[in-house]
C-alpha cells in the first residue's frame, strides 16, 4: 500500500496479512519438499509416490512468492468486504462430508463428489445435481490417478472397490 510522505514521495507499506500468508505457504513448502525428500520409498519406473508431494510443494511455493509480490503492491482503494458466513458455512460442510465419508467407510470418490458440489454451492452456483456430477468424474479421475498410476491407496469404499 502506497502511502505520501512528507515532500510528495510515496513511502511503500507492506500489506501485512498477505505477507504472513506467504510466510506460511512457503513454510508449508518447505515442510512438504523435506517429507518428499526424505521418503524411503522409491520406484525403478518414471513416477515415484514423492512426486505428487513434490508438485505440491512446487504450487505452495509459487503461491507464496505470489502473496510476496501481490503484499508489496499498492492497493489504493481496495473495499472492505463483509464476510459472507453462509459461503463459510457451506465450506465447512463440505469439509465435514469428506471427513464424515472417509471416517463412515463411504471412501474418496463419494467425499470428494459431496466436496466438490458443497464448494461450488458456497461460492454461489445454484445447480447443485450438475456439480455432484462434475464432482464425481472428477474425483473418479484422480481416484484413478493415485491408485492406479502412481499406486497410492486412497480411502476405500464400495465404490472405489469396484473400479
Amino acid at each position: 500500500m502506497a502511502e505520501v510522505a512528507p515532500g510528495g514521495h510515496q513511502r511503500w507499506a507492506l500489506d501485512r496479512p498477505k505477507l504472513v500468508t506467504g510466510i506460511i505457504l512457503l513454510a508449508f513448502a518447505a515442510v512438504t519438499a523435506y517429507d518428499a525428500y526424505s521418503m524411503s520409498f522409491r520406484s525403478a519406473y518414471g513416477l515415484n509416490p514423492n512426486t505428487a508431494s513434490y508438485l505440491v510443494a512446487g504450487i505452495l511455493a509459487i503461491l507464496g512468492i505470489g502473496h510476496f509480490i501481490s503484499a508489496a503492491r499498492p492497493s489504493e482503494g481496495a473495499a472492505v468486504v463483509e464476510a459472507d458466513w453462509k459461503a463459510v458455512g457451506m465450506m465447512g460442510l463440505a469439509l465435514a462430508s469428506l471427513i464424515a465419508c472417509v471416517y463412515f467407510g463411504a471412501g474418496f470418490i463419494a467425499g470428494s463428489t459431496l466436496l466438490f458440489a458443497f464448494t461450488a454451492r458456497a461460492f454461489g452456483r445454484k445447480a447443485f445435481i450438475v456439480d455432484v456430477i462434475i464432482g464425481f468424474v472428477i474425483a473418479v479421475l484422480i481416484f484413478l490417478l493415485f491408485n492406479k498410476l502412481l499406486t497410492l491407496t486412497l480411502p476405500m469404499g464400495p465404490l472405489e472397490r469396484l473400479i
